[in-house]
């Protein structure tokens, strides 16, 4: 099998020696006689500056980090998100929700003070528990809205699943480790859940290569991918960059952006080997 794998950043600021790190393990699990893609997470539009976009293939071409075929921009795919989300919907795994932030930072709060406690800020489920002629009449009235995945009904139609990280060995899927979450938002179309299965599958990506924050969020991909019919890729899940105070690196953190380094005269492969004892540590 021909490996295919990608790097997905967001044009929401500079490349920092976390995304390094993250481009350059797509990179080599490519190597050799594979297809290693840039793909622009760019569907939330309220952060996305069309210089970044330049500014993160600039700097990828100058560490070498050269990718096959055309980047990909999520902002063309809307119509295959649109596809995805009225299959999911037929299939009734999906209701709105029209809380606030703040009402439900409120209900988990009341939840964390109950007996039982709570051990995860999870979307309580307050508005799944609306029947569908009421949340209809709130639909139709115009009331703001998101729409979250019914992940006990999307588990009891998949049933058992499980995922293979290089890392981690193979993997349960537990339906409810990240609640109900979002898949469409009122200011995008969709939410990063659903668009990346949908563009893994659509660009043949036969490895998902990214950093272990990550992990959590591929027991819901997993659920999405069986449901909508498309393939199930290898993970790998790699260790993050982190500062001196043991917190993962950030766009706000400037002084450590790749254009920071360009200006400040290092080379491409002094910048490489800032990650160099990460990436070759990865089996």
């Amino acid at each position: 099998m021909s490996v295919i794998t990608r790097f997905a950043p967001s044009p929401t600021g500079r490349l920092h020696l976390g995304h390094v790190l993250a481009a350059r393990v797509a990179r080599d699990l490519a190597q050799p006689g594979g297809k290693f893609l840039l793909r622009h997470e760019d569907i939330d539009g309220t952060r996305v500056r069309e210089e970044f976009y330049q500014d993160i293939e600039s700097d990828l071409r100058w560490l070498g980090l050269t990718w096959q075929e055309q980047p990909l921009r999520q902002t063309t795919r809307t119509f295959a998100y649109e596809e995805a989300f009225g299959k999911l919907q037929k299939l009734g795994v999906l209701y709105p929700c029209f809380c606030t932030r703040r009402e439900i930072q409120e209900e988990q709060a009341r939840m964390a003070n109950a007996p039982q406690g709570c051990t995860a800020p999870l979307y309580p489920g307050t508005c799944r528990r609306i029947p569908p002629s009421a949340a209809a009449e709130k639909i139709a009235a115009g009331q703001a809205h998101a729409w979250r995945l019914d992940a006990e009904r999307a588990a009891a139609l998949t049933g058992p699943l499980t995922f293979t990280d290089l890392r981690h060995g193979i993997i349960a899927v537990d339906p409810n480790l990240l609640g109900d979450v979002v898949l469409a938002r009122k200011d995008i179309g969709t939410a990063y859940h659903l668009a990346v299965v949908v563009d893994d599958a659509f660009q043949n990506i036969t490895h998902v290569t990214r950093g272990e924050d990550l992990l959590d969020s591929t027991h819901v991909h997993r659920l999405l991918q069986k449901m909508l019919g498309l393939p199930e890729p290898f993970y790998l899940h790699h260790p993050l960059v982190l500062d001196e105070e043991g917190r993962r690196l950030a766009k706000r953190d400037a002084a450590r952006s790749i254009n920071f380094y360009r200006q400040s005269g290092m080379t491409p492969g002094a910048v490489m080997a800032l990650v160099a004892h990460i990436s070759t540590s990865i089996p």
